[in-house]
């Protein structure tokens, strides 16, 4: 932070998540006088940069996710290879120092860019008061800092954790998903509410570390907004019996109460589609982790008397290129519409920066892809067979199993497949949906290939190396038209 704030601004971004740092960066380089204000304050009490995505999201749950993927590979997967590992250890507090590792350099970096592209920096609470003008106060003392004038401001607050009334947090022993990520010791047993992305990230963590992992799940499908096929073929693959990592997942499983007694979570569910009318269950964890979903971070940040419409969800109203309801406001990341993903807030923050200086930039909505972070990976970007099915839309499907792929063979990685949904009439590809290891990274290629309006025949026409993952993209694009080479079609 300068020691002389200017009063004066292009430009105040709220907020310094991957949206809000974005927005200010790009709003630097557009020659914009920028200023980001952000009252984040990490576990050592201080000021940092990041908001919840490098904080308490996605890099740190990552990075746990790769620690402890390399300890179950290492127990359970290594003797395939030829490998011998004996008296496995797991160094929870070590695990730990990595990933706080790489939070710090990776926060850190987010202030040397602000630094490099000429972005000032606030710490402190941000109220909109006009539509130019922002009140800063001390997050602890609520005493005013200052006032600055802004000729535009981007709101990109973020969100939080949604709490339950019926299950308090308490630090020890029922958490929130941040607090989940900084356990410091493997729980005996595990008990988790919620089983959407958070849940079966963090599950996954602490099972593969030898967690005994129980997730309760009030809805009754699992994963409802992921294709069925491949929603399936997850489920099966977590509660793998054979698996020492497996989950406990129970759908229909809605949580009544949950309360702390010598030192252990006793929690009561009703099973809602019980034909036997067994009532409540009770259960005993040593730590509850609540993961039931986000919501956003717009109470406090503006009156109502300035007129800045928001939702019965408090999400801000905006239009398609995130303006408010008041001129040169702005909002865009986790406090709006759609989905509550990183990418999408960044991408929203360049729209919008090139939007304030003048020049033309917009969003593809549609074409935002979504991960789950287990092992395999799940991974989808478009629409499913049941939204086709839905709109009226005619369509075929092409998928290729990695276990006929060679490379996933040899990487003993055979499990889970990708599959292509094409628009009947044009061939154009318009949904596709991978559950692998390294799915996330092969979803990137269906993107672009979206994005450039491609048909299964492009992709057909495409060269991919051999031996690679990739390959599977290639072969589900010719099993569209039954031209598959390395499975019956």
């Amino acid at each position: 932070m300068t020691k002389k704030q200017e009063k004066q601004w292009d430009v105040a971004v709220i907020g310094a998540g991957p949206a809000g740092y974005v927005a200010a960066i790009r709003c630097a380089q557009l020659g914009l006088k920028t200023v980001c204000i952000d009252e984040w304050i990490n576990h050592a009490g201080e000021f940092s940069l990041g908001g919840t995505c490098l904080n308490v999201g996605c890099i740190p749950s990552k990075a746990l996710l790769e620690s402890s993927r390399l300890y179950q590979q290492a127990k359970e997967e290594f003797a395939v290879h030829g490998i011998s590992a004996t008296s496995l250890k797991v160094d929870v507090k070590q695990m730990q120092a990595r990933k706080q590792k790489v939070v710090q350099d990776l926060t850190q970096g987010i202030q040397t860019l602000f630094k490099a592209n000429g972005v000032s920096l606030i710490s402190g609470r941000a109220k909109i008061t006009s539509i130019n003008k922002i009140e800063i106060s001390d997050r602890s003392t609520r005493k005013k800092i200052e006032e600055l004038h802004a000729r535009n401001i981007i709101i990109a607050t973020g969100s939080s954790p949604v709490r339950l009334q019926q299950a308090q947090i308490s630090d020890d022993c029922i958490l929130d998903s941040a607090a989940a990520l900084e356990i410091d010791k493997v729980p005996k047993r595990l008990g988790i509410i919620g089983a959407g992305a958070i849940g079966l990230e963090l599950g996954s963590v602490w099972s593969r570390l030898g967690s005994e992992v129980v997730i309760l799940e009030a809805m009754q499908d699992f994963l409802p907004m992921v294709d069925k096929k491949l929603a399936n073929l997850m489920k099966r693959s977590l509660v793998n019996k054979n698996s020492a990592s497996r989950l406990d997942i129970r759908l229909n499983a809605r949580l009544i109460s949950a309360e702390v007694k010598n030192k252990k979570v006793q929690v009561i569910y009703e099973d809602t589609a019980s034909s036997n009318k067994r009532g409540e269950i009770k259960e005993r964890f040593d730590k509850l982790v609540i993961a039931v979903g986000r919501k956003p971070n717009s109470d406090r940040l503006f009156g109502e008397e300035l007129g800045i419409e928001r939702d019965e969800r408090s999400f801000v109203l905006v239009n398609k290129k995130c303006q408010t309801s008041v001129p040169h406001i702005y909002a865009i990341g986790d406090v709006v519409r759609g989905p509550m993903l990183a990418h999408k807030g960044s991408e929203e923050g360049l729209m919008v920066a090139e939007h304030i200086a003048g020049n033309f930039a917009e969003v593809n909505y549609d074409l935002i892809p979504s991960v789950i972070y287990t092992h395999p990976e799940l991974a989808w970007v478009g629409k499913n067979e049941a939204e086709c099915k839905a709109a009226g839309i005619e369509y075929k499907v092409g998928s290729f199993p990695f276990i006929a792929s060679g490379r996933a063979r040899a990487m003993n990685e055979s499990e889970g497949l990708v599959k292509i949904i094409t628009d009947a009439g044009s061939d154009r590809v318009i949904g596709v949906h991978i559950f692998s290891a390294q799915a996330s990274e092969l979803i990137a290629q269906a993107v672009l290939m979206m994005e450039m309006q491609a048909t299964a025949e492009d992709i057909a026409l495409t060269v991919f190396a051999h031996p690679t993952l990739a390959e599977a993209f290639h072969e589900a694009a010719l099993a569209v038209n039954g031209r598959a080479i390395h499975i019956k079609n």
